[in-house]
């Protein structure tokens, strides 16, 4: 089997599995961090392997189809080797990459004509294509190409969005099945559902991308400017629809509350920019609450960035010193605070896989929800 359960919170719909690949196996609930062009910014693979020990990562097919283009992928063997990373890698279709380039694209029964950002080239993504661009890129999970909407959004237009993704998603699963990997190793097929904040529209989707017997779904669309709450109330509905015994992705969520409340909810995966971007921007996530390591109480703090944090450099560099690194824009400065943030993001993945095994992940996730939002 691809997807393993190994436990199930009582209190809480949240569950712990092992997704397996032939790049090696996930433990779930899991966070990917986001390597976009195939390099997860500020940090080594070296680093994501021995100090963050990450187990999968994500790529972005519209980024690495434009640069450094397919067939650079396909002479290097794709991209695990392109990159030297041994892991598992999940790529999005570029759908919502397409979604943000609002003015320089056009969407259509056929697919989604865009203008390149970096050169202003014109490009056809089509359900079909996407697939045959992850299967040069040789990612181990595959996403079908999706329409995003904005919030808000009106339900007609909702509703047409939707339909059209499902009638993609029927294209992008025929050539699926109708293409092979490229380099030997299996790659899975991930639906995905939309319907904006629509209750009925999502319960379509969601029984729409269940009906094709893939290895895992996707929820997307969320995490786009809805209130929280219409985001938790979206993902319940939808989880308790999707089959049970398959791995549950919710797509760029997010803080680590975001992230707690959807394990709670059945989410099994998750990815976004967050710990990496705000790294960058001096803003570091702890067990005790959020630090701006550029405000002037640091200045003089030379206690470790977190004493008992799971990353040797949160443990050896003191905040003062990473306060010194940020406000003079040292690439140090970035890494320190990439490699704390992402350690802290699979420490808490890991850590929530820990309590729900031994039944007590209510009580934790409700002690830690208190915390994580605070500002220090």
């Amino acid at each position: 089997m691809v997807f393993v359960l190994e436990g199930e919170d009582k209190m809480t719909a949240a569950r712990a599995g092992v997704l397996h690949t032939d790049h090696g196996e996930v433990p779930t609930p899991v966070f990917m961090p986001v390597g976009t062009a195939g390099s997860v910014k500020a940090m080594s693979q070296q680093l994501l392997l021995e100090e963050v020990d990450a187990p999968v990562i994500l790529g972005n097919s519209y980024h690495l189809y434009l640069r450094p283009g397919t067939e650079v992928l396909r002479r290097a063997g794709g991209l695990h080797r392109f990159m030297g990373w041994p892991r598992p890698i999940l790529t999005d279709s570029g759908g919502y990459q397409v979604f943000s380039l609002t003015d320089n694209r056009k969407i259509s029964e056929e697919g989604t004509l865009f203008s390149s950002h970096i050169d202003g080239s014109k490009h056809l993504f089509t359900p079909e294509k996407v697939v045959e661009i992850q299967r040069v890129i040789g990612s181990d999970i595959m996403m079908a190409l999706d329409e995003c909407t904005p919030y808000p959004c009106e339900r007609d237009c909702a509703r047409r969005s939707m339909e059209l993704t499902h009638r993609w998603l029927e294209r992008g699963w025929e050539h699926y099945l109708a293409t092979e990997p490229l380099y030997g190793h299996r790659q899975l097929f991930f639906p995905i559902v939309q319907g904006s904040i629509y209750p009925d529209l999502r319960e379509t989707s969601a029984r729409t991308a269940a009906s094709f017997p893939a290895e895992g779904y996707a929820i997307g669309g969320l995490s786009v400017g809805e209130p929280a709450e219409e985001m938790y109330r979206m993902t319940a509905l939808v989880c308790d629809i999707l089959p049970r015994e398959k791995p549950r992705y919710l797509m760029g969520v997010g803080t680590p509350v975001n992230i707690l409340e959807s394990i709670a909810l059945g989410v099994d995966m998750f990815d976004c920019v967050m710990p990496t971007r705000n790294a960058r921007n001096g803003m570091l996530f702890t067990r005790e609450g959020i630090i701006n390591i550029r405000n002037r109480k640091w200045m003089d703090d030379f206690t470790p960035i977190d004493p008992e944090g799971p990353s040797l450099y949160s443990r050896y560099y003191t905040k003062a010193y990473l306060r010194h690194l940020i406000i003079s824009k040292e690439i140090l400065g970035a890494q320190i605070a990439t490699v704390h943030n992402l350690s802290f993001y699979l420490w808490l993945v890991r850590e929530a896989r820990r309590h729900i095994l031994d039944g007590s992940f209510s009580r934790w996730k409700d002690e830690m929800t208190e915390k994580l939002g605070r500002r220090l």
